[in-house]
C-alpha cells in the first residue's frame, strides 16, 4: 500500500463536512459546485458555504480553486481546523510542500497530538525526501496510539519505500491484526512476502483475499510469482 493512498484515503475521510459521499459522478458533482458558487454570490461571507465549495473542488481535484476558498476561510478564521487540514492536503497535491508543513503545524499548535495533523505531517516529510523527520514523526504516533491500523500501515509503507521490507512486513501485519478486512494492506504484505522469498505465506495472504470476495483473476499476477 503506498504511502500517499493512505493520505489520501485519510484526507477524504476525515470529520470536516464532505458534501460528496452522496454523489456518484462528476456531472452531480458539478451541479452542487454550481449551486454552491451561486450561493456565495448571495453569502460571500458564509465560511460554511465556502467549505462545501472548497470540499467539491477537491473531489474534483481543482486543486487551486480549492486552495482559493481555503485561503478565504482562513482570511476570516485563521483557526478553522478544517481549513487548515484541508489546504495542507491540497498544498502537498500542488507539490508546495513547505505551506503544507506549515498548515500541519498550525494545526498542531491549535490541536496539540492530533492524530490526523500528526500522520499527514509525517506522510509530508516522507514524500518530501525527510526521512528521518518522517520516521521520527510516525514511530512517535505508533507509540502515542498503538490501536490505530493506520498508523502501523503508514509506517510499514514508509519503511517499504525505504526498502526495509522486514520491518514492513511486520508492521502490516500489526495492521492486519487491528483490520483483518483491509485488502490493501493484505496485499501490500503478500508483495512485500513475495519479495523476501516467502511465498507460501504471500500466497496465504491472497488466499485471505480471495475468500473476502476479491476476484482470483484479478490477483492472478500476485498468484503467479507464488509459483
Amino acid at each position: 500500500m503506498k504511502v500517499q493512498h493512505i493520505l489520501l484515503s485519510l484526507a477524504l475521510a476525515l470529520v470536516v463536512w464532505m458534501p460528496t459521499q452522496a454523489q456518484n459522478n462528476h456531472d452531480a458533482l458539478r451541479d452542487s459546485l454550481a449551486k454552491a458558487a451561486d450561493a456565495l454570490a448571495y453569502h460571500p461571507n458564509s465560511i460554511d458555504l465556502r467549505l462545501r465549495k472548497a470540499a467539491w473542488n477537491v473531489e474534483l481535484e481543482q486543486w487551486q480553486y480549492a486552495l482559493d476558498e481555503y485561503d478565504r476561510v482562513l482570511a476570516q478564521d485563521r483557526r478553522n481546523v478544517a481549513a487548515l487540514f484541508y489546504r495542507a492536503f491540497v498544498n502537498q497535491q500542488l507539490h508546495r510542500y513547505n505551506f503544507a508543513r506549515i498548515d500541519y503545524e498550525q494545526l498542531l499548535q491549535i490541536l496539540p497530538g492530533n492524530f490526523e495533523a500528526r500522520l499527514g505531517l509525517a506522510l509530508l516529510n516522507q514524500k518530501d525526501k525527510h526521512h528521518t523527520e518522517a520516521l521520527d514523526g510516525i514511530n512517535q504516533l505508533v507509540v502515542a496510539c498503538p490501536d490505530s491500523a493506520v498508523a502501523w500501515a503508514a509506517r510499514a509503507g514508509m519503511e517499504e519505500e525505504l526498502g526495509m521490507l522486514e520491518p514492513a512486513e511486520y508492521d502490516y501485519g500489526r495492521a492486519i491484526e487491528l483490520d483483518p478486512s483491509n485488502g490493501d494492506y493484505l496485499l501490500a504484505r503478500a508483495d512485500i512476502r513475495i519479495r523476501l522469498g516467502r511465498l507460501d505465506k504471500a500466497k496465504q495472504d491472497l488466499d485471505a483475499l480471495v475468500a473476502q470476495g476479491t476476484p482470483r483473476q484479478a490477483l492472478k499476477e500476485w498468484y503467479e510469482k507464488c509459483k
